[in-house]
């Protein structure tokens, strides 16, 4: 396993981070414990959840069990993990249940620890941007929580390279902490925040910590474009979340640059999966990469990418291949 500074902050992180978004519904607590378990196994040192895993439900009936699984692995072990949540999702049926409202997160905090057994992450973040919200409260609330030892770096999770750079802004204007992290999605079929939010990264030194490496599961090549999965990210399994992926990725021209991709893979002698995560850690504004798995079986190939330094030719190949990703309408 390889470790990287997290952004220009002092803490260090493995470069492959697990992300716990099956745990609870997909795959149930024995096996999430098996994934664990096989993540620490191969150096992974850094964990991601949130409050709102595992998706899928009706309601609210599932949110947070991901982090009770999570918390009640960590027991014993608290202190060899960097553990990272979030918070912004709806988390039950009242208008206040969701979103950066100070209300909000002072609450999500408290209800997060509680279910990680824990006094503290060392991570925490905003899962989503809330435009209903001053940016100036939403930097407030993080300060706040930091400042009272609940979280030891705060960052941000899928927003625009301009938000982020407001909300930093405002952070230096008001003297408050400053977020240390962005966690967008980034693959090879997902490129677009190479256009602002990597070169704003890199000035303002930023921790990235990419999700949905393999997209869903399609850099795995185990999907056909005539397929209709009943499980996994492109199911009902994950209800409205599945849908989304299935619309962003279900397409005939994704899946002619996944076999383009193959190609590379196979004269690199890498499997699909390790070729996609070492392609996003080439990335030198990238922290860690963020890999799910629903059975720990499936971690081999992905856990492969820390060993992999990717020639330089084999990634010009596939940023060629792969370029039109860039722009946010291809194949649309």
């Amino acid at each position: 396993m390889q470790y990287r500074k997290f952004g220009r902050t002092g803490l260090t992180v493995s470069s492959l981070c697990l992300g716990t978004g099956t745990f609870g519904t997909q795959t149930d607590e024995a096996e999430a414990r098996r994934i664990l378990d096989a993540a620490a196994d191969g150096g992974i040192t850094f964990l991601d959840t949130a409050d709102i895993y595992p998706p899928g439900g009706t309601g609210f009936e599932v949110v947070g069990r991901s982090e009770e699984i999570t918390g009640r692995w960590l027991k014993g072990r608290r202190g060899s993990v960097v553990v990272g949540s979030k918070a912004g999702g709806a988390m039950g049926p009242a208008a206040w249940d969701k979103g950066a409202s100070r209300k909000h997160l002072l609450d999500a905090i408290e209800a997060t620890l509680r279910r990680l057994d824990t006094d503290y992450v060392d991570l925490y973040q905003i899962h989503m941007d809330d435009p209903e919200t001053p940016l100036d409260e939403m930097a407030e609330a993080m300060d706040a929580i930091v400042r009272a030892g609940k979280a030891r770096y705060i960052g941000v999770s899928n927003f625009l390279a301009y938000r982020l750079a407001r909300a930093l802004g405002r952070q230096e204007v008001l003297r408050l902490t400053r977020f240390a992290s962005v966690q967008p999605r980034y693959n090879l079929l997902f490129r677009e925040i190479e256009r602002e939010l990597l070169p704003l990264a890199r000035e303002e030194g930023i921790a990235v910590t990419p999700y949905n490496p393999l997209a869903g599961g399609l850099l795995t090549g185990k999907y056909r474009l005539d397929d209709n999965p009943d499980k996994g990210r492109f199911s009902g399994e994950f209800g409205q979340f599945g849908a989304m992926y299935k619309a962003r990725y279900w397409q005939r021209r994704e899946f002619e640059t996944i076999a383009a991709i193959e190609g590379i893979a196979r004269k690199g002698d890498m499997t699909l999966p390790t070729l996609a995560v070492a392609w996003i850690l080439a990335n030198p504004a990238v922290s860690s990469v963020i890999l799910g798995a629903s059975r720990a079986s499936q971690l081999g190939p992905t856990l492969a990418a820390a060993g992999h330094d990717l020639p330089p030719a084999l990634k010009a190949e596939l940023d060629e291949i792969t370029a039109d990703y860039r722009r946010g309408d291809v194949g649309r």
